[in-house]
């Protein structure tokens, strides 16, 4: 599959050693972390070492006497059989939340062999309790991995021209070819970005066969939620969890405790959405009150939203029967748009420098679904379901807070206006690139 995190990984190798820190990939379970560092580590390294602490449990002791690299070196190549040389090897410690101290050798690897290629990952490396531990602070560097994102579903698919077409930004060939991205964008709805899923779309074509994936990586996911997290927030995890995509179905999508138990609220549940935040399984998008920069200083931290990591898990999780991908526009206006907003915010949640909150006014029911902080700018954001517009949240907010100009995104062609310019949904992310 052909990832954009990709060409960052390749940066990073480059970096001179005296600046280059270990890598730790971040992102939560089966987002394709393990594939990336292969794929880097065969395409642009002499040789590649590849430690899995969960596989190999000989290896989870390594750390625990010292950090003496030239012993810990010797015992990988013989676990592995395989020798490590700095500047040709990238060795690579996989689920290393399974190592006692795994952590901690990154900053003696920082420290002592700068130019050894380094990259470590792991599950849920940000909520486990690593007693005993500590974290090296200011001596590694970090990378998000998220699921596929539209343009690499269409290339994963055999599609690489018209994801070639979006990156292009021509809105005249891009508009001719409306029909085919908008029945592309249907099956992404479906199939969604998780590397198994796709893979096993591309392979099957079988949407039966993906939705058995999907529902084995939530399985998975609910494991976790019973295994690592506290006891006593496990059972409101899982109640969160499952409420989500009832939750974005309403029209008013701010989240509401009482729709996930009777006579809840927030410090009943605000352990339990952190620990899912920071296992990245679910994005929570928080209002502001004005759209001034920066917006964190306007930011209503007791309003928001939950979203998943994932529009097809999304789908899997609200039961949507793939019967919906052949029957127009139905897809797209299930759940009141919810799965539509769930796309443009996984969208630029892949882009790692944007801010994302969203508006609504102290004395109106209108709501701008997303208002972002990037490259320096604010941007107002209108995502719409279907190609019929209805302009009132936008004439609230050009109201009471002036922008420069709104983002509004359907399945209606580009058009430039004055105040606001459509883009297609499919060629959402470009508008930010």
């Amino acid at each position: 599959m052909k990832r954009h995190i990709f060409e960052q990984l390749v940066a990073w190798k480059e970096t001179p050693s005296s600046r280059r820190k270990p890598l730790i990939l971040e992102g939560a379970r089966q987002t394709g972390k393990t594939w990336l560092a292969r794929e880097l580590g065969n395409t642009q390294f002499e040789s590649f070492v590849e430690v899995n602490f969960e596989k190999l449990q000989e290896a989870r002791s390594l750390f625990e006497a010292n950090f003496d690299l030239n012993r810990i070196l010797l015992a990988i190549q013989a676990a592995t059989g395989q020798k490590v040389i700095p500047g040709k090897t990238l060795l690579f410690f996989d689920e290393i939340q399974f190592a006692r101290r795994g952590l901690l050798s990154l900053k003696y690897f920082h420290d002592e062999m700068p130019e050894l290629h380094i990259i470590a990952a792991g599950s849920l490396l940000g909520v486990i309790d690593h007693k005993d531990d500590s974290f090296p602070v200011g001596k590694v560097s970090f990378i998000h991995i998220y699921p596929l994102c539209f343009t690499e579903f269409l290339c994963a698919i055999g599609r690489e021209g018209l994801a070639d077409m979006l990156q292009s930004k021509d809105y005249t060939a891009i508009n001719a070819f409306a029909e085919t991205y908008t029945d592309l964008l249907r099956q992404y709805y479906y199939v969604g970005g998780m590397p198994e899923a796709v893979k096993t779309y591309v392979e099957e074509q079988d949407y039966k066969a993906v939705r058995q994936v999907q529902n084995e990586i939530l399985k998975s996911y609910k494991n976790d939620f019973s295994n690592h997290p506290p006891k006593e927030i496990v059972k409101r995890m899982i109640m969160l969890w499952d409420c989500i995509p009832a939750q974005l179905a309403k029209e008013n999508k701010k989240f509401i405790y009482t729709a996930v138990r009777s006579g809840a609220r927030a410090r009943d549940f605000e352990t339990a959405i952190q620990w899912l935040c920071d296992a990245g399984v679910v994005y929570k998008v928080t209002r502001v009150r004005s759209g001034e920069m920066p917006l964190r200083g306007f930011e209503d931290m007791d309003a928001f939203k939950l979203y998943t990591l994932d529009i097809g898990l999304h789908g899997a999780m609200a039961g949507l029967d793939a019967m919906t991908l052949v029957q127009g526009n139905e897809l797209f206006l299930q759940y009141k748009g919810a799965l539509t907003e769930q796309f443009a915010m996984q969208e630029m949640r892949c882009l790692n420098d944007m801010e994302i909150h969203y508006w609504t006014p102290e004395e109106s029911r209108a709501e701008m679904d997303f208002v972002v902080q990037h490259a320096g700018e604010v941007i107002p954001i209108e995502v719409k379901a279907e190609q019929h517009l209805r302009a009132k949240s936008i004439s609230v907010y050009i109201q009471q807070n002036h922008p420069d100009h709104i983002i509004r995104t359907s399945l209606a062609p580009y058009k430039q206006g004055a105040a606001v310019t459509d883009i297609p949904l499919y060629a959402f992310q470009q508008a930010f690139e």
